[in-house]
C-alpha cells in the first residue's frame, strides 16, 4: 500500500510536466465570426422567451406598421446582439395575433412602437485551480498552459427586455402597451476534479434532428 501510494505521488509532477507540454502544441479554434453559435443562441433564446409573453392588443385584421426608430441597434447601434431577429419576431407575433403588416406608415390603422432596454450577454467564471498562463520559448513562440480546474461553474447568460407601445396611426391616441417584458437563457458548464464535466442550457431541444440520417431515410 506505502509503495503504491508513493509511486503515485512521484510520477505526479511528470505526468504533470508531460500534459503542459503536449497541450502547448493544441490550438483550438473557438469560432469563425466574431460571435459563437453559442451566443447567437443564447441571445435569440431570450428574444424568444420575452416574445412568448408579449400580448400586443391588436384587432384581428387591423393593418399595422411596426415602428423600429426607438429600437437600439436597428439604425446604426452596435451594442444590441441580433437586433433584425427581434424585429422579424415582432413581426411574426402581430402576424399570429392577427394583425396584417404594411410597409406603408400612411396605410396603417396602427402603429407598433418596439423598444429594448437590454439584449446582450453576461459572463461569469469561478473557478478553483490553476488559470492558462502564457509561457514564452525560445526559437517557437508563446503557448499557452493548459487549465487546471479542480471547480470551476461558467455561466452565461443572455437577458432580453422588449416593449412594445400600440398607438392610432391617424389620430396618434394609445391603444394599449404592453410594459417592459423580459426574456432570459442560459448556458453552464462545470468541471470538477479536472475531467469530470456536465452541463445545463435551455438553449438547444434535446434532440437535434440530423438532416443527414433523415435523407438517406428518404431515400430508401
Amino acid at each position: 500500500m506505502g509503495k503504491s501510494r508513493n509511486l503515485r505521488a512521484g510520477g505526479l509532477p511528470f505526468l504533470a510536466a508531460a500534459t503542459l507540454l503536449l497541450a502547448g502544441c493544441t490550438t483550438n479554434r473557438v469560432t469563425e465570426p466574431y460571435q459563437t453559435a453559442t451566443e447567437q443562441l443564447l441571445v435569440s433564446s431570450a428574444v424568444d422567451h420575452a416574445i412568448d409573453n408579449l400580448k400586443p392588443p391588436i384587432p384581428r385584421g387591423s393593418k399595422v406598421y411596426v415602428d423600429t426608430e426607438f429600437f437600439d441597434g436597428e439604425n446604426g447601434g452596435t451594442d444590441v446582439v441580433l437586433p433584425r431577429y427581434t424585429i422579424g419576431a415582432v413581426r411574426d407575433l402581430i402576424l399570429r395575433t392577427g394583425g396584417d403588416l404594411v410597409d406603408d406608415r400612411k396605410a396603417a390603422d396602427l402603429i407598433v412602437e418596439l423598444r429594448n432596454g437590454g439584449q446582450a450577454i453576461d459572463h461569469k467564471t469561478v473557478m478553483v485551480g490553476l488559470p492558462t498562463i502564457p509561457v514564452p520559448i525560445p526559437l517557437t513562440g508563446t503557448v499557452q498552459t493548459p487549465e487546471l480546474a479542480f471547480y470551476k461553474r461558467d455561466e452565461q447568460r443572455s437577458i432580453s427586455k422588449l416593449a412594445l407601445t400600440v398607438y392610432g396611426a391617424k389620430s396618434g391616441a394609445l391603444a394599449g402597451s404592453t410594459g417592459p417584458i423580459y426574456g432570459d437563457s442560459h448556458d453552464t458548464h462545470w468541471t470538477v476534479l479536472l475531467v469530470f464535466g456536465w452541463d445545463k442550457q435551455n438553449i438547444l431541444p434535446e434532440d437535434i434532428p440530423d438532416h443527414a440520417d433523415a435523407k438517406r431515410q428518404a431515400l430508401k
